[in-house]
Formats: C-alpha cells, structure tokens, sequence
C-alpha cells in the first residue's frame, strides 16, 4: 500500500521543477495536520499567536470534534524548515485534522518537528504571539478578535461582516463554511462579532500600528459574506468602502488596502477606488461554466458568471489590470459527484480560465480547497482533491504568467521558495525568489 511518504516523494521526482516545499504545503492544505498537545496555544495567554478563525473554519473537523484543539487553539501557522528534504522556510496555514498523517509534536529533545508516517520532515517554528495581541480595546475585545494577522503577520484580515447573505442550499457555495463558521463560535461562547462597528477597526488598527514596531504588517484585507440587500442600509460597495475610508483617513499609506466582495457594477467598483483600496478581489471561483452554476448557486442567481466575468475585466480599467487579482478555488474542479474525473481534465478547465485572465493582465490567485466537513462538498469528498492536481496547477499557474509575461501580483509579500508568506496556497512560493517572470521563448 502506498504510504503518504511514496506519494509526495514520486511528485517531488515527477515534478522536480516544483519546489518541495510547495509539495508538503499543498498536502498539509488540503489534508490538514494532527497536533499533540503539548503544540497547542494557551490562546491568547500564552506566547505563541492562536489561530484566530478570521473568516472560515479550514478544518477537517467541527470545534466539538477538535477535542483539546478546540479548547487550547492551534497556532494561526506554522513555518517548516530542515529536516530530510532541506526545506527553506515556509509558511503554512493551520488547517486541523486530527486523523492527518502530518504531525506536529515534541521530537523527545524539546523541539517541535512535523512528522510523516511516523518520521520527522521538518522542524517547526511557532509564529510568536506579538504584541499587539496583548493589549485589548477600551471595551475589552481583544485586537486578534477585531483584527487579526495572518501571513506571519504581513496581512490584517478584517472580516467586518461574518455572515453571508447568500444563504441555505440554494444559494451558499456549496465549499463554503462561512455561515456554519459563525454558528459553530456562537454556540461554542466564544467572542465572534457579526459587524464590526467602524471605532473598534479603528481603535484595533491603532494598537497594531502602535506595537508593530518592525512594520511586519502591510497590508489588509476588507472582507466578509457577499451582501445581497443591505447591512446598516448599505449595499456591499458602500458597507465594505466606509471602512477603507476610515482607515485611509487616519492611517494614510501606512498599509495597502485591498477589498475581497462580489463582482460589482463598475460605478461601485469605482466607488471601492474612491475609498481608498488599491486592490480589488472580485473571486470567480471555479472555472468551469457548469460547475460555477452548480457550486456558485447565489451568484450564478443574482449575478451569474458571464456577466460576473465581464465586470471583472471592467474593474481592471478603474484599479488597473495588475491591482484586480480575483480568486478561485483549487481542488473544487475535481470535487465528486459533478467534478472532473481526471487530473488532466480539470488542469484543462483551470488553464482555460488562467489564460483568459492573465491574457488581458489580469493575475488571478488561488486557495488550496479545504473540504470543510459542513459543507455540502466537503461532506462528499472528504480527502479534498488529489495532490497531483495541486502540484500540476502550480506547473500551468507559472507557465501561464511567463507566457504572458506577468509578474508575482501585488499585496502578497515575497515570490520564492524561503521567502514566500502567503499561506493559504503555495503560488508565491513557486514563483522565482526575483519577482519578475521570464517571457516564454517563441
């Protein structure tokens, strides 16, 4: 039988042009990890930065199934390095599985190591709890629950809206756990705010700028649940936008804003430029024409994909091609019972849309599919997608920008294998450590 070890192993020979670095994220992101307890936190007491459940659960389990892990949180990261595939440093976000072949836990001599099938890979470097965390608001919500960073602190994810307005069967994305998120923190009596009030985003950032005296982080991320009518009377453009404007009015330039919302008509789009972000996430998710219909059920609805499409190129005349970077989701192309049957199908149907964007400068990213078990795919597939479709859409990812002369897109940190901090996917860490992409020779 073949051991998870053989598997990684025959990629790494089959693909050796792909780092092994990305090789063991791409597996730990969609197959989650296992941690012995002594490599839990003691939250938000103790000195390693919790994971903070900024917007979905990316686990394999529910809270109530996590046992010490939903009492004691797992770090927010972990970062890999050494060990018998010499791997450089790499950041990888945690995703909790405790029937993982990936471990976590003390090597006997005091260190934490990763270990596979029973054998140390990597050793392993906890992101320390910063500072920021360890100051609370005047109203005594923490600065991880308003504000958290990810990305080893690169990035402040503000998830200001917690719910989704596409909701039940026929309309939520059937990989997306967004809604069931906020149920499981509320009946677990943990702090989980629906709309975070302006002041509190305000004060929460304060405390960041403050603290964060190397300037670890530099961006933020403007996000939550698509609005389909209002919230506080605002349609989507407006709600998210008053945020960026109250940001960009007390801290301008201090971090590069970004907004991840629906594709929206250009005059919102415009209106999100007004506010101040300079980076716009209009997703499209999957590809494919019939499994956005099947997958994106609220979307396809009130918006529906061609049209979704049309207004993403349009976003590129007010933000610029390079600052529109809409992303999908890796693995869900292959997800039973409508997905492709094969690696080289779904590959196909990916590259397709890879070079619809990217022909017209547009650089798309992606997440690694974490079958959560709520949703109605993850309840379906639970061990997510093949590992090769992962590594050989990191293969036509890059091939797809050096043909269309493209560089690593904005807002992410550093390109490169070692350097990368982007930590939900291994696209960065598969560029080349220059940032700049060489043409493809005619």
């Amino acid at each position: 039988m073949q051991t998870r070890t053989d598997l990684i192993e025959d990629l790494m020979g089959r693909f050796p042009h792909i780092p092994p670095e990305a090789v063991i994220k791409e597996d730990l992101l969609r197959g989650g990890m296992a941690f012995d307890d002594s490599a839990l936190t003691d939250n938000e007491n103790g000195d390693v930065k919790p994971k903070s459940y900024f917007i979905f659960s990316f686990d394999h389990r529910t809270l109530p199934e996590l046992g010490t892990a939903a009492l004691r949180r797992p770090p927010e990261e972990i970062v890999l390095t050494g060990g018998p595939y010499g791997l450089r440093r790499t950041v990888v976000s945690v995703r909790v599985n405790p029937d993982s072949p990936y471990r976590v836990k003390d090597d006997g001599s005091g260190a934490l190591q990763l270990f596979l099938d029973d054998r140390p890979i990597a050793y392993v470097g906890l992101p320390p709890m910063p500072e920021y965390y360890r100051h609370r608001l005047a109203n005594g919500k923490s600065v991880m629950e308003v504000a958290p960073t990810i990305q080893w602190g690169y990035l402040v994810y503000l998830t200001v809206f917690r719910v989704c307005q596409y909701f039940g069967a026929k309309e939520e994305c059937q990989y997306c756990d967004i809604n069931h998120n906020w149920r499981q923190h509320k009946a677990a009596g943990r702090p989980y705010t629906g709309v975070k009030p302006i002041d509190e985003v305000l004060e929460a950032m304060e405390i960041i700028d403050r603290y964060d005296t190397a300037g670890a982080s530099r961006a933020y991320t403007l996000t939550g649940g698509s609005v389909t009518s209002r919230v506080d009377g605002l349609a989507e453009a407006d709600f998210y936008g008053r945020y960026a404007k109250a940001i960009e009015e007390r801290f301008p330039g201090r971090w590069i804003g970004k907004v991840v919302a629906q594709a929206l008509p250009k005059d919102d789009v415009q209106r999100f430029h007004d506010y101040g972000i300079r980076i716009y996430h209009p997703n499209y998710e999957v590809w494919d024409k019939r499994l956005f219909e099947l997958y994106c059920p609220g979307k396809e609805r009130y918006v529906g994909r061609e049209e979704w499409h049309r207004r993403i190129l349009d976003s590129a005349e007010i933000f610029g091609p390079r600052n529109v970077i809409p992303n999908f989701v890796a693995g869900v192309e292959m997800a039973a019972p409508f997905g492709f049957a094969t690696v080289d199908e779904a590959i196909d149907s990916t590259a397709e849309g890879l070079q619809y964007f990217m022909s017209r400068g547009i650089t798309p990213r992606f997440t690694t599919w974490c079958p959560e078990p709520t949703t109605p795919l993850g309840r379906t597939n639970p061990q997510g997608a093949p590992l090769e479709y992962h590594i050989r859409l990191l293969e036509v990812y890059r091939a797809t920008m050096e043909a269309n002369r493209l560089s690593s897109p904005p807002g992410y940190g550093p390109p490169g294998a070692g350097n990368a901090v982007f930590s939900v996917s291994s696209f960065m860490d598969s560029l080349p450590v220059e940032g700049r992409l060489a043409a493809t020779p005619a």
